[in-house]
C-alpha cells in the first residue's frame, strides 16, 4: 500500500484505520437509529398527522445546528479534537440507552422521541466539527483526497446497513432492538477513539480563543470565497427542496404497501446510490478537472430523479429514482468536501466546518419539515415532485449567478479564496 495511486492509501495511516472502522460501525447504529426513530413515531401519531409529526423529526435535529454550530466550530479549533469526540460519542451512547429502555417499557407518548432526538442533535452538533476537522490531522496532505473518499464510502457503506438491518429487525423483533443495536455501536468506536495517538502539536487546540472575533474570522473566511459560499448555498436549497427521506414511512405504508421491510430498503436506497458512486469515484477523482461543474451536474442529477420518484408507485421505480438520488449526492458531496479542505488552513477548520454544518445539515432537516408540512396540505407525492422542481430551479439560479462555480479548476485551488469581483 506504499504507492500514492492506491486507492487505499489513507489506509497506511494507524490512526486514520483506527477511526475509519470505528466509525463505519457506530454510524451504521446512528443510521438504524434515525430510521427507527421516524418509524417509531408515524406509529405513535394519528394517520393523517403523519407528514407534520415526520416533519417535525427534521426540525429537532437542525434547530441545535442553527444555535451551536458557530460556538461548536470555536471548540473545535481550540481543544483536544479526540477528546471532544470521545465525549460525543459517549454521550450518544447514552442517548440510544435511554431510547431503548423507554421503547421496552411501552412508550405511547411521541415527546420523548422528538425530546431524545434534540437532545442527541445538540450532542452532534458538537461532535461533528471535531470529527471533520480530526480527518486532516491523520494523514499527509498529499492524501487527503483519498482519506475524504474513504470516509464518503464508510458514511455511505453505513448509510445502507444501519436503515436495512433496522427495517429487519424491526420486523422480526420491535423497534427496542434497532435502539439497543445502535447503542452497543459507540463502543465500538469510542474504543477506536482511545487508541488514538496524535503528535502534541495536532492534539492541543489552546492556542485558538473562543470569542466574537474568533467567529467573525471564520465568517469571513467562508463568505469572502465565491466557491465556498456557492457550492454551501446549492448544497442548501437543493437538500431544502428536495429532502423527502421523511416521507419514507408514508410511502412505505400508504403509497406502495410494503411493510418495515420495504421501509427498510427505501430508506438505504439513496445510500447504495451514494456507496456505488462513491467507489467508482476513489481511482479517477484526482483526475477530475472540472469539479464545479461536476457538482452542478450531480445535483442536477439528484433533483431530476427527486421528481420522478414523486410520480412512481411502482417499487422497483421508486428505488432506482432513490439510488440515482443517492449517487447524484454523493459526487457533489465528495467534491465539495476535498475542495473545502484543501483550500481551508488546519486553524480554521473548526470554524469553516460548523458553517458548513449549518448549509449541508440544516437543508435536508428544514426540508424534511418542509416536506412534512407540504405532505400534510397537498399529499407526499405532490410534496416530492414540486420539492424535486424547486431544487432544480435553485441548481440553475445559482449555477448562473456564480460563472466561477461552472469554470473551477482543481490545479488552481486559491482562486476559491478571491472575493467575487464588484458589480
Amino acid at each position: 500500500m506504499s504507492s500514492t495511486s492506491s486507492p487505499f492509501i489513507a489506509f497506511q495511516y494507524r490512526n486514520y484505520r483506527l477511526l475509519w472502522f470505528g466509525q463505519l460501525v457506530s454510524f451504521s447504529g446512528a443510521m438504524m437509529q434515525n430510521a427507527a426513530i421516524l418509524w417509531h413515531v408515524s406509529l405513535l401519531v394519528a394517520p393523517e398527522h403523519k407528514g407534520l409529526a415526520l416533519g417535525l423529526v427534521g426540525l429537532m435535529r437542525v434547530a441545535p445546528i442553527f444555535i451551536f454550530s458557530l460556538l461548536a466550530g470555536m471548540v473545535a479549533d481550540a481543544f483536544d479534537r479526540r477528546r471532544l469526540m470521545l465525549v460525543s460519542q459517549a454521550a450518544l451512547g447514552l442517548i440510544a440507552a435511554a431510547l431503548t429502555v423507554l421503547t421496552v417499557r411501552g412508550l405511547q407518548a411521541v415527546w420523548p422521541l422528538y425530546a431524545l432526538t434534540l437532545l442527541g442533535a445538540c450532542v452532534s452538533a458538537f461532535g461533528n466539527p471535531a470529527r471533520q476537522s480530526l480527518i486532516p490531522n491523520l494523514v499527509s496532505r498529499e492524501h487527503l483526497p483519498n482519506a475524504i473518499n474513504l470516509n464518503t464510502i464508510m458514511f455511505e457503506i453505513a448509510s445502507v446497513a444501519g436503515p436495512a438491518v433496522g427495517g429487519l429487525l424491526i420486523g422480526a423483533v420491535n423497534i427496542a432492538w434497532a435502539y439497543a443495536v445502535s447503542a452497543a455501536s459507540l463502543l465500538v468506536v469510542i474504543g477506536a477513539l482511545l487508541r488514538i495517538r496524535l503528535p502534541a502539536a495536532t492534539s492541543g487546540r489552546a492556542r485558538q480563543d473562543i470569542s466574537l472575533r474568533a467567529a467573525r474570522e471564520g465568517l469571513h473566511f467562508v463568505f469572502q470565497a465565491p466557491i465556498i459560499r456557492s457550492t454551501m448555498l446549492l448544497d442548501f436549497f437543493a437538500n431544502f427542496f428536495g429532502s423527502a427521506v421523511a416521507l419514507l414511512p408514508i410511502f412505505a405504508q400508504d403509497v406502495l404497501a410494503v411493510g418495515a421491510r420495504g421501509y427498510g430498503l427505501l430508506y438505504a436506497a439513496p445510500s447504495i446510490g451514494a456507496l456505488l458512486g462513491a467507489v467508482l469515484l476513489v481511482p479517477i477523482t484526482g483526475r477530475i478537472r472540472r469539479q464545479g461543474a461536476v457538482v452542478v451536474g450531480a445535483v442536477l442529477v439528484y433533483s431530476l430523479a427527486t421528481v420522478v420518484f414523486g410520480f412512481s408507485r411502482s417499487f422497483a421505480l421508486t428505488f432506482f429514482c432513490l439510488t440515482l438520488v443517492g449517487a447524484g449526492d454523493i459526487v457533489s458531496t465528495v467534491f465539495r468536501n476535498l475542495i473545502r479542505h484543501m483550500i481551508t488552513p488546519d486553524y480554521l477548520r473548526g470554524r469553516m466546518t460548523s458553517v458548513n454544518m449549518i448549509f449541508f445539515a440544516g437543508g435536508p432537516q428544514l426540508g424534511e419539515l418542509e416536506a412534512g408540512l407540504a405532505a400534510s396540505w397537498i399529499g407526499a407525492p405532490l410534496s416530492v415532485v414540486t420539492g424535486g422542481l424547486g431544487a432544480l430551479i435553485a441548481t440553475v439560479w445559482i449555477a448562473a449567478v456564480t460563472p466561477a462555480l461552472m469554470r473551477y479548476h482543481h490545479d488552481d485551488p486559491h482562486r476559491a479564496l478571491q472575493p467575487a469581483p464588484a458589480d
